[in-house]
């Protein structure tokens, strides 16, 4: 099993950069391909981001690219999403997952607000 705690969220104006951290423990982090989703007030969850286990490749939604970067620490157990140029539709309840064949797990999710 994988416990995982977000943090890093908050209110912010639109042009504006946030870090969000997602702390993991309870297995072997370095075997996970990490990702970052948000829901937004009745919308579905949507990926934003993804890394695989080692770092080497990444995938992020349309709607983020070029604006966030998703990078990990495997030996601080740790993966950070930078989010920068911030608008009002990115808006949400952001959510740490990691995912390992058939299994996932999800954080508490930390909110997200932009907004002047």
């Amino acid at each position: 099993q994988v416990q995982l705690v977000e943090s890093g969220g908050g209110l912010v104006q639109p042009g504006g950069s946030l870090r969000l951290s997602c702390a993991a423990s309870g297995s072997i982090f370095s075997t996970y391909t990490m990702g970052w989703y948000r829901q937004a007030p009745g919308k579905q969850r949507e990926l934003v981001a993804r890394i695989t286990s080692s770092g080497r490749s990444t995938n992020y939604s349309d709607s983020v690219k070029g604006r966030f970067t998703i990078s990990r620490d495997n030996a601080e157990n740790m993966v950070s999403l930078q989010m920068n140029s911030l608008k009002s539709e990115d808006t949400a309840v952001y959510y740490c997952n990691a995912h390992l064949h058939l299994l996932d797990y999800w954080g508490q999710g930390t909110q997200v607000t932009v907004s002047s």
